[in-house]
């Protein structure tokens, strides 16, 4: 639901109807219109990226097979026995977390952080055979859900198209906007729903845009929750959602790392000096002090970031049912000194996570992913149907022919006023929303009254197609 404007010759010539409506239908058509136009670009760019994020969840699978997995055996060997033979390995770095195979079959990851010529912002994974103690290899990760360099690499193409922070910007800008034309794309279509019963058979604009219509009808659900969930992790608007909800007490917590009178002389290092995993009681029994709490695979271990610190172990399994519980172990008796449920989070926490997964395709796996594929297929062939009947109106002119402007004139100041109000803390609060939808309404009054004053006609009729 992109750049369809939905009125027709043939009903601009039939009187508006009476109603609260009437004024306002204007109003979206154009706004649907333009801001089709104009961020339809940027959906394309964000919808083309996204399909090749659903399908890079399996193609990782394929091309790191060698890596993620191995002959399942019969007994594993310690955790610890599998760092070490990490290190031996790899001695370069610091270990910031080791993650035991999840699944009989499965390689054990330990993460480094401070290795040469990897990206600041990711670790080096370090594959070990947990069977023989084997290293099968080691990649660059990336992220909670444990990234490898393909999916990494399609990842920030479709936040930021590589360009850093000032590439999120038209990610940004995409999800803001989306869900303002889907929205404004269905109002506009079951206002006119009756006018378009009898789409099949027609050719020509009518058609494309009772095509355009239907599949926009059915995915705008879709559209809306990628909209509202890209929102949640953007720049601008992510930071004001987190105030909102810190503001609300429904910030998401974490388990409390400190150990109560921490006397550190005599207990090990901190995992940044020396760069090894092992402090106090050591990997093995920390990760049975977890399991004796229920946390069950797939889980994290991370290292005391300081001498007075304990090790925390969380469930990372991000697939339905969701799996992060965490607890704090105290590294010098190895008992659990803090524990969190996620039965406990907050309901905007846990709406925040479900909905974050979701949208990465990791919650219902699979499943989760063909259905992203398919709303990415379904956004591209709706903006093409749009930029479409945008030249069918135009009949093949340069630029098709415009929505007339002033419609924003026609609307009643009683609900005027309140639109404008609600647009104005919309706009604050979704800022790459507020600013072009500020830029357009100034354009769009100024060129109104250039046309007014050279006696053009800018609006006449509530419909009226200039």
């Amino acid at each position: 639901m992109t750049t369809a404007p939905s009125t027709t010759p043939a009903e601009a010539s039939r009187p508006a109807a009476r109603s609260r409506w009437a004024p306002l239908r204007p109003l979206v058509l154009r706004l649907h219109f333009y801001a089709g136009v104009l961020v339809a670009p940027f959906l394309l760019i964000a919808a083309a990226t996204g399909l090749l994020y659903a399908g890079s969840f399996q193609a990782e699978k394929l091309l790191y097979d060698h890596e993620l997995t191995v002959p399942a055996g019969d007994r594993e060997l310690p955790v610890s026995a599998q760092v070490a033979a990490a290190r031996t390995a790899h001695p370069e770095g610091t270990v910031t977390a080791v993650r035991p195979a999840p699944e009989a079959g499965a390689t054990t990851r330990v993460l480094l952080s401070g290795v040469r010529g990897v990206d600041p912002g990711h670790t080096l994974a370090v594959f070990v055979d947990p069977y023989t103690g084997k290293v099968r290899g080691a990649l660059e990760q990336y992220g909670a859900t444990g990234a490898l360099p393909l999916r990494t690499w399609i990842d920030e193409l479709h936040r930021d198209l590589h360009l850093g922070e000032t590439g999120r910007l038209y990610s940004e800008l995409a999800a803001s906007w989306l869900w303002v034309i889907a929205g404004g794309g269905l109002v506009l279509w079951f206002s006119r729903r009756r006018a378009l019963r009898t789409v099949r058979g027609t050719s020509g604009r009518r058609r494309t845009l009772g095509l355009h219509g239907t599949v926009g009808v059915w995915t705008a659900a879709g559209f809306l929750f990628l909209s509202a969930t890209g929102l949640t992790w953007s720049a601008y608007a992510g930071a004001h959602i987190d105030e909102l909800r810190t503001s609300l007490g429904q910030a998401t917590p974490s388990v409390s790392a400190a150990v109560a009178g921490g006397e550190h002389a005599g207990h090990g290092s901190a995992a940044g000096a020396g760069g090894t995993a092992e402090h106090g009681v050591g990997l093995d029994k920390v990760l049975a002090a977890a399991r004796a709490k229920g946390l069950g695979d797939p889980v994290e271990i991370v290292p005391p970031a300081d001498p007075d610190s304990a090790y925390v172990v969380k469930q990372i399994q991000r697939s339905w049912p969701e799996k992060q519980d965490s607890v704090a172990v105290d590294p010098r008796t190895g008992q659990v000194v803090d524990e969190l449920r996620f039965a406990d989070y907050p309901v905007l926490a846990k709406l925040t996570r479900w909905g974050i997964d979701l949208h990465s395709g990791v919650l219902f796996g699979l499943v989760n992913q063909i259905a992203l594929a398919l709303l990415a297929l379904a956004l591209i062939v709706l903006i093409v149907w749009g930029y479409r009947m945008w030249w069918q109106r135009g009949r093949g002119s340069a630029f098709g022919r415009p929505v007339p402007r002033g419609a924003w004139a026609q609307v009643p100041p009683y609900l005027l006023v309140p639109a404008l109000a609600a647009v104005a803390v919309l706009g604050w609060f979704v800022p790459l929303l507020g600013i072009p939808l500020a830029g357009f309404l100034a354009v769009d009054i100024v060129l109104g009254e250039i046309a007014h004053r050279r006696g053009r006609r800018t609006y006449g009729d509530v419909g009226g197609v200039k």
